[in-house]
C-alpha cells in the first residue's frame, strides 16, 4: 500500500481481472485547507464523501485479490469523477445550502486543487490500469437512501456507458444472489456520472462499471459480506 496527499494506492494481483477505483473514498480536507465555520453541517454527510464506500472498496480488494486506488480528499474539494467543465467539479450548494469552500473561487485556486488532487487521482487510476491486465475497470460508489425528501428502495445500481451487455449480466447476476438491483439507478453512467471508471478503461481498451450501493446498507456486516461474496463469484 502506498500513501500520497491526493490517494491510497493497494496493490493486488495486476494479472487478475478486475482493478478497483474509489473516487469519493475522502471526508477530510488536507492542509492547508480546512472546512469553514459555516459548512460545520456538510462535513459528515454524503455531500463530504460517499459513506461506507472506503471500507468496502478495501473489503473488496481483500477479497478479489485486486489493485485498488481510493481518493483521499473529499469531493467538495475537487471531484475527481467529474470531467473539467462539469458544473459540480467544485459543488457550490447541497440540500439548497450554499457551501463555504466553493464559494466565488478564482482560477488560481481552481488549478491549485486539480494540479494537487484531481490530476494526481487520475494519473494513479491511469498507471494502475495500465500496468494491469485487467478487463474490468471497477468503480465503487454509494448513494443516500434518502434524497430531496424521497425514500429509495433500490439496494444497488449498476452504472455503465458503453458497457452495456456486461453491466446487465452483474445486474442479473446480482438480482439472482437477492439484492434489490437496476442498471443506471439511480444516477446514469450515460449522463457521465460514472466518469472516472469510464475514462480510464477508454483509454486502455478494457471495459467500465461503478456500482452504487446504498448507505445504510453496505456499512451492515451482513449486507457486505453477501456483496462482497457476489461481486468475487462475478468476476472470478
Amino acid at each position: 500500500m502506498t500513501n500520497s496527499q491526493a490517494t491510497t494506492t493497494i496493490d493486488g494481483d495486476y494479472k487478475g481481472p478486475v482493478v478497483l477505483t474509489c473516487e469519493h473514498a475522502g471526508k477530510d480536507l488536507p492542509h492547508p485547507w480546512s472546512w469553514p465555520d459555516e459548512d460545520t453541517w456538510i462535513r459528515t454527510t454524503h455531500w463530504a464523501c460517499d459513506i461506507g464506500a472506503a471500507g468496502f472498496t478495501r473489503r473488496l480488494a481483500r477479497s478479489l485479490s485486486a489493485p485498488a486506488v481510493l481518493s483521499k480528499f473529499s469531493r467538495l474539494l475537487v471531484d475527481p469523477n467529474r470531467p473539467l467543465d462539469s458544473d459540480t467539479l467544485f459543488r457550490t450548494e447541497a440540500d439548497g445550502r450554499p457551501i463555504a469552500l466553493n464559494q466565488s473561487l478564482d482560477e488560481e485556486e481552481r488549478q491549485r486543487r486539480i494540479d494537487g488532487f484531481y490530476g494526481p487521482y487520475h494519473e494513479a487510476v491511469s498507471a494502475m490500469v495500465k500496468r494491469s491486465r485487467a478487463e474490468i475497470v471497477f468503480g465503487v460508489h454509494t448513494f443516500t437512501p434518502h434524497y430531496e425528501g424521497n425514500s429509495r428502495s433500490l439496494e444497488l445500481g449498476v452504472l455503465f456507458d458503453h458497457d452495456e451487455a456486461l453491466a446487465r449480466n452483474l445486474v442479473d447476476h446480482l438480482r439472482r444472489a437477492g439484492f434489490v438491483t437496476a442498471p443506471n439507478e439511480p444516477y446514469s453512467g450515460k449522463n457521465g456520472l460514472a466518469y472516472s471508471p469510464v475514462l480510464h478503461a477508454q483509454e486502455f481498451e478494457r471495459n467500465a462499471l461503478e456500482i452504487e450501493a446504498r448507505q445504510d446498507l453496505i456499512v451492515e456486516e451482513s449486507f457486505a459480506g453477501r456483496l462482497a461474496a457476489a461481486l468475487e463469484r462475478f468476476f472470478t
